[in-house]
């Protein structure tokens, strides 16, 4: 007993092998399939607006990191899929300086003024894509059609309809990265089997779409794959710093997604809500973590006197 020697260090006193750096560029890799699905689509147009988009995300990074005198950490990988999302959520016919400004704006507005990464309320990305929607509507909401350059078409959200195979394999207008469901879920496969994303949020953002869909009398296939939802769903509302930390918070946050997705769509003017839904739910996700927070083992319990 005189010799053990106790070592008294704050928490966490367990820890895991993952790093920023390793949870980053794996989710590089999960996007790879939506990568290549967009570049055989939209061609150059893909190609353009996601290299600008990183390198103007990247940059910013490094400029803030610099103004601030903190070290560059651009090597972390997080500017860069802030970037690479950003880029996959714009339109094919997306100006060159846009997409450049939306990335800018992503890393300043939406990750450093709150103090960098892991401090960021709301989904950087998505902030980038919401300034450049509000900003630039025509822009934002001018498509083209798959595998032909330059002609315009209408998305599956606008027409109201679309064929099930055509939303499935991609072979429909919309964003660079959100119009093959079966590119966007081989990446959620990687990312659910390397443990970064928790089903909880995508199952109930599904399941809430499923059930608004039915109860509208819609098409809940047509909800599911149509628009950004299943992008949303898999790559934005995981978010692990903008969303709940409890798993009850997360079906929450999840359903509630979902809602606002429904009401949008449904009943208001703006075809697809996916990114507002999201950053709604992303400021809520402070009180959503306080009402969800497990009770302290032994709070509450009377003890007789």
């Amino acid at each position: 007993m005189d010799d053990l020697k106790l070592i008294v260090s704050p928490s966490p006193h367990i820890r895991d092998t993952e790093t920023t750096d390793k949870m980053m560029f794996g989710v590089l890799i999960a996007l790879l399939p939506v990568l290549a699905a967009s570049i055989y689509f939209f061609r150059w147009d893909a190609v353009r607006l996601v290299l600008l988009s990183a390198g103007a995300a990247i940059a910013t990074e490094a400029i803030f990191q610099r103004l601030r005198k903190q070290p560059i950490r651009v090597g972390d990988g997080s500017a860069l899929v802030t970037g690479v999302l950003l880029g996959l959520i714009v339109p094919p016919s997306l100006p060159s300086w846009m997409v450049i400004l939306g990335a800018v704006f992503a890393i300043a507005i939406g990750k450093q003024v709150f103090g960098g990464l892991g401090q960021n309320p709301f989904n950087p990305a998505l902030v980038g894509r919401a300034i450049l929607s509000v900003s630039f509507a025509a822009a934002m909401t001018t498509w083209t059609a798959p595998l032909l350059d330059g002609v315009t078409a209408a998305t599956p959200l606008l027409r109201g309809s679309a064929n099930i195979p055509d939303l499935f394999f991609g072979t429909v207008a919309g964003s660079l990265g959100e119009t093959s469901a079966l590119a966007i879920l081989l990446g959620g496969i990687y990312l659910f089997y390397k443990g970064y994303l928790d089903y909880r949020i995508p199952v109930g953002i599904f399941a809430s779409v499923t059930i608004l869909s039915l109860v509208a009398g819609q098409s809940v296939p047509f909800h599911l794959l149509a628009g950004s939802l299943l992008f949303g769903a898999i790559f934005m509302a995981t978010d692990p710093v903008t969303t709940p930390i409890t798993k009850a918070g997360r079906w929450v946050f999840g359903i509630g997604v979902g809602l606002i997705v429904m009401l949008i769509r449904i009943w208001g003017s703006y075809p697809e809500g996916v990114t507002f839904a999201i950053l709604l739910m992303n400021a809520a996700t402070p009180l959503i973590n306080r009402w969800t927070r497990p009770r302290i083992y032994g709070q509450g319990v009377k003890t007789s006197e």
